[in-house]
Parts: structure tokens; sequence; C-alpha cells
């Protein structure tokens, strides 16, 4: 598995139901947080090494009723804090 975050900015006034269609329809949803800024949420996914990012990105996330663009990050290593 490996991690990708994708930035989402939602249609005015639709962050909180596109939010909840994600958590609701994508399972390689780890973690979703609203931001500030540019970008209106933020989305941590887990996806298989050979799944394709940008067909996972462009069917899974972008065609949620309320995404008006995404932004992806690919992330390389994982590092922990020592506690």
């Amino acid at each position: 598995m490996r991690a990708i975050f994708v930035m989402i900015k939602c249609e005015m006034g639709q962050a909180y139901k596109v939010a909840q269609d994600a958590a609701d329809t994508i399972e390689q949803l780890s973690e979703l947080f609203s931001t500030s800024g540019q970008y209106d949420l933020l989305g941590k996914f887990y996806l298989e090494a050979d799944q394709d990012i940008g067909l996972f990105v462009t069917e899974r996330i972008q065609t949620l009723a309320g995404v008006k663009d995404t932004y992806t990050l690919i992330t390389f290593n994982a590092f922990g804090a020592a506690g």
C-alpha cells in the first residue's frame, strides 16, 4: 500500500457534503481534513502498489458532486516521530 494526498477544491458551500460523500463511498480514504486557503479538503488515501493514481483520482474523487478541482501529492517515504 502507498499513500497519496489529494487536495480538493469544492463548489461554494459544498465542502461538508463532499467530505461526507467521500467518507461514505471511497474505501481507500484513510483521513480527511478541512483546510483553509486555496483548497477546502485534504484527503489521505491508501492505494495498492499497482493501482493507477491518475485513474483513481479522476474516477473516484473528481466525480464526486461538488468537487471543482484537485491537486494530488504522491509520497515516497513515511517518517515516524520518536515518542
